[in-house]
């Protein structure tokens, strides 16, 4: 069974836009805890946060909160520098997902550079599974970005599906980067990893992914948090559920 993985980081981005300024954010609205709990009960498998280290909308109360809260997974996406490293392994997230970082973005643009930061990855690694925590990579369908996550030791990668996404509406840029998923697919279960998906995914172009065998999981939250706005969470969660039912990993 294809997996589901709401993200919640834009009903913080909201929050935020009027409550920026506040220490105290569980009395803020909207709550992006409240928001995580209403996927669950619409029947998601876990729920994913990106704590920047901006905290330009997920805030580190909000992932203490998550915590304490959600019954699910959480997933925890962050960088992988010193700090997070640290604050993961104090939280005990189900599993941390390693993802590139730059400050000026609005959303993350890219994959993770793995093969370039082999040994500092692979360090985090170790250290985030000695406390039991799983690690994913998220990275672009590239077979050397996936010999790196192999060599690293992670459990798991996520397959940025945003070239695919960008080129959807357009028919031969489209299937080239569907090709490339496919093939990274198979490349990394053939090495032994796990292999989640996501990134500019909507109900419109997941039609086209359950040709990407091995899949365990996607994530999303651009997509179901804008649904959200014109039938409620918990209805938009469960039209993505029914878009990824009939999925069949090979």
């Amino acid at each position: 069974m294809l997996k589901l993985g709401v993200n919640i980081d834009h009903v913080a981005t909201l929050r935020q836009a009027r409550y920026r300024n506040r220490e105290e954010t569980s009395r803020s609205e909207p709550d992006p805890v409240a928001a995580a709990l209403a996927c669950e009960r619409a029947g998601c498998h876990g729920i994913t946060a990106h704590l920047r280290e901006d905290r330009r909308h997920i805030v580190d109360g909000d992932i203490l909160r998550l915590r304490k809260s959600i019954a699910t997974r959480l997933n925890l996406e962050m960088a992988n520098t010193p700090g997070m490293v640290e604050f993961a392994l104090a939280v005990r997230p189900e599993i941390v997902c390693l993802v590139p970082e730059r400050r000026e973005e609005v959303t993350t643009e890219g994959g993770l550079a793995v093969a370039a930061n082999l040994f500092a990855i692979t360090e985090t690694r170790k250290r985030l599974g000695e406390a039991g925590i799983d690690v994913s990579l998220f990275i672009a369908p590239d077979p050397r970005e996936i010999d790196a996550a192999a060599e690293s030791g992670a459990g798991f990668i996520e397959l940025h599906t945003g070239a695919y996404a960008e080129a959807y509406n357009h028919k031969a840029p489209r299937q080239y980067e569907l090709e490339r998923l496919i093939t990274a697919a198979r490349q990394a279960h053939g090495a032994g990893l796990k292999v989640n998906a996501g990134h500019g995914l909507t109900l419109e172009n997941l039609g086209l992914i359950h040709l990407v065998p091995h899949l365990e999981e996607l994530n999303i939250g651009h997509s179901i948090v804008s649904q959200a706005i014109f039938t409620g969470i918990e209805s938009a969660v469960r039209d993505f559920l029914a878009a990824i039912a009939q999925y069949k990993a090979s």
